[in-house]
């Protein structure tokens, strides 16, 4: 009797590789669907958050520049004049798009309330720009687990259909699609996870860029 458990679980040890690559040439196509999916979602979502870092850092530091220099400067036409052609930071070209449109504009009446409008739109512009990608993040952050669950739902199914057929509920014909359903679960965490955090995370930088936008277009006002 010993001896027959024993060859058992030699038998069972060897016909039964759970290595992640394994288990993914092991599901069927539906469960492969889902990793993949669910693989290039995380793929992805990682690319935005390394590029959003990289400009949270990168416009933070410039437009702290920008404004010290703007702050410095004679007047708002020299300090205009001095800038290049091609601007990259976010509030550079929120300034420079308002002083072309100050200096293009003949008619002086109502000119607060049209330079407000355009200050308002360019700050609309310049979050939008910045803002690129937070819903993917989002929607990875939200449908990530549920597109994982339906692996697992799957891989349990189809666990339950191998017992069926071969009418034997040893682990060894139950653990393959256990398994599977185990791995696609993990992988919809593995991808919600990391999308939600960086999403909560810059959705609050550019809350705080956005109202250094908007601090910066109520002083300029204040100076025209």
């Amino acid at each position: 009797m010993e001896a027959d458990i024993s060859t058992q679980a030699v038998g069972l040890a060897s016909s039964a590789d759970f290595s992640l690559m394994n288990l993914f040439l092991r599901a069927d196509i539906i469960v492969k669907s889902v990793i993949i999916i669910l693989i290039a979602c995380s793929i992805y979502s990682w690319a935005i958050i390394f590029e959003k870092f990289k400009l949270f850092k990168k416009i933070n530091s410039s437009s702290e520049e920008f404004e010290e220099k703007f702050w410095k400067s004679k007047s708002a036409e020299t300090f205009y004049n001095s800038l290049p052609n091609k601007v990259e930071d976010p509030m550079a070209s929120l300034f420079k798009e308002s002083m072309q449109s100050l200096l293009k504009s003949k008619s002086k009446s109502n000119l607060m309330e049209r330079i407000s409008s355009m200050l308002e739109v360019g700050i609309e512009k310049q979050m939008s720009k910045i803002e690129k990608g937070f819903s993917f993040l989002a929607t990875v952050g939200s449908t990530a687990p549920f597109i994982g669950l339906f692996g697992t739902v799957w891989g349990i199914m189809n666990s339950f259909q191998s017992i069926a057929i071969s009418r034997n509920t040893s682990l060894a014909i139950v653990a393959p699609g256990i398994a599977e359903a185990l791995f696609a679960t993990a992988l919809g965490l593995l991808a919600a996870i990391p999308a939600v955090i960086a999403y909560n995370r810059f959705n609050n930088e550019s809350k705080k860029y956005s109202q250094k936008l908007e601090s910066f277009s109520k002083r300029f006002i204040s100076i025209i």
